[in-house]
């Protein structure tokens, strides 16, 4: 069963939405960012998650500039 980013991202790269996947890469990484920096609790895992949310966002951003890229005719 995907992941609830998996569908998201999969969402917006249907819709050819690139600002909405950087908004959400942003937040996630502000997210990990503020996470690394607690003392006193054990968020391992959380950021863990998140990082992996970011690798989906990413993927996500590849596949619409894969889209954007020109198709050349292959050279003989």
């Amino acid at each position: 069963m995907p992941k609830a980013i998996e569908l998201i991202v999969d969402g917006y790269v249907r819709l050819n939405d690139r600002i909405a996947l950087d908004d959400l890469r942003i937040q996630r990484r502000k997210l990990a960012v503020d996470l690394k920096a607690r003392t006193g609790f054990d968020c391992r895992t959380t950021i863990q998650q998140i990082e992996e949310d970011i690798i989906v966002i990413e993927a996500g951003l590849a596949q619409l500039d894969d889209a954007a890229k020109p198709n050349r005719p292959q050279s003989l």
